[in-house]
């Protein structure tokens, strides 16, 4: 029996998700709201995290999820249910340490074969998605880049971005001059315009 911890922040959409992975042989299903996994796993070790990268409050779950360790003192394998035209989704969830990444429109008749391989110990990602996980898993930018640069997008001047971040204005120009070159941008709106393309913010 491989257990599965859905986490899902819509009552619906939990509910049917939890009800479609239960029809799956040997698949038990208990659920969990934002901020809850941690009550939830007092009932229990699952063999699988599982979430929705759509839902509201996505990017909580998944910090949420890197803050907790399983009994072997490793983390739970995580699954993501997500788009094809989801890179920045992608990268949160690779940064989190995902070992599943399932597309949202493929077949569902194997999705109980999924949750048992990765409750094995082995990954899974769906053709479709392949192609957008290696793209963020290749970004260049350092995380220190990548946030001055998110902080730009956002609409931040240097010196907001250096009050922000405790920096000197002169080393926020370093870390954005950084992020231009190694993107290949011609300038800070061109990085920001290939950073996003690429999903990396």
């Amino acid at each position: 029996m491989t257990t599965v911890l859905l986490v899902h922040t819509v009552p619906l959409w939990r509910a049917s998700l939890a009800s479609l992975l239960g029809t799956g042989q040997g698949i038990e299903v208990r659920t969990a709201e934002r901020g809850a996994i941690r009550a939830a796993l007092s009932g229990g070790c699952p063999d699988v995290l599982l979430t929705d990268l759509d839902c509201p409050g996505a990017r909580d779950v998944l910090d949420e999820v890197k803050t907790v360790t399983a009994p072997h003192g490793g983390t739970y394998p995580l699954a993501v249910l997500t788009r094809s035209d989801q890179p920045r989704g992608l990268r949160r969830a690779y940064e989190a340490g995902a070992l599943g990444y399932i597309d949202k429109y493929r077949p569902v008749d194997d999705l109980s074969e999924v949750m048992h391989k990765l409750a094995d110990g082995g990954r899974h990602i769906d053709e479709s998605l392949a192609f957008s996980l290696l793209q963020v898993a290749d970004m260049p930018l350092s995380p220190r880049e990548l946030s001055v640069l998110s902080m730009a997008e956002e609409g931040d001047n240097v010196a907001g971005i250096a009050a922000r971040l405790h920096l000197t204005p002169g080393t926020v120009r370093n870390y954005l001059a950084a992020a231009i070159r190694k993107s290949g941008a011609r300038n800070r709106l061109d990085a920001i315009r290939r950073a996003k393309e690429a999903g990396w913010i």
